[in-house]
């Protein structure tokens, strides 16, 4: 199986999460359980039949978590050695053709936060600077036709 790129803070998030939900919302849930059990008849117990719902979320996002932390490449930005071309992991600053200026990081999909300034991989824009230097013009295709940036800073950190 592909690896997917993932940034090291990105990993560190998926392991905090997976941590949070392994050892605080799964006794939660058993107690919740346990007490809804105390209630009797399971038949026609709404309580128990949430808690179970709401076990089944969370053991079907701890293995999505495990899955994607298995399969992850973790890249660590500071240690890149890209001589200065666009890569994942990448900080990007740009400046569209009106003069406005946006700062990006390429990061994994499941990192990827607009409010942020961080992008996924796949995402147009990403996929227009990779392989790129400051300096270079990248077209990125959007809905409502070409959007022209120049590249003027990347930076890993």
């Amino acid at each position: 199986m592909a690896k997917t790129p993932m940034t090291l803070r990105g990993a560190e998030l998926l392991r905090a999460e997976l941590q949070r939900l392994k050892f605080v919302e799964r006794p939660k849930i058993s107690a919740a359980l346990a007490e809804a059990r105390s209630h009797g008849d399971l038949s026609e117990n709404a309580e128990y039949d949430a808690a179970r719902e709401r076990q089944a979320l969370v053991e079907a996002r701890i293995r999505d978590l495990e899955a994607k932390l298995a399969d992850a490449q973790i890249i660590d930005p500071r240690t890149l050695h890209a001589d200065g071309r666009v890569v994942f992991g990448a900080t990007v600053v740009l400046e569209d053709e009106a003069g406005d200026r946006a700062t990006w990081q390429i990061v994994g999909e499941d990192e990827a936060d607009i409010r942020a300034g961080r992008i996924s991989v796949t995402s147009p824009i990403a996929r227009a600077l990779i392989g790129k230097h400051a300096g270079d013009e990248a077209v990125v295709q959007t809905p409502g036709g070409e959007k022209r940036y120049t590249i003027l800073e990347v930076r890993y950190e």
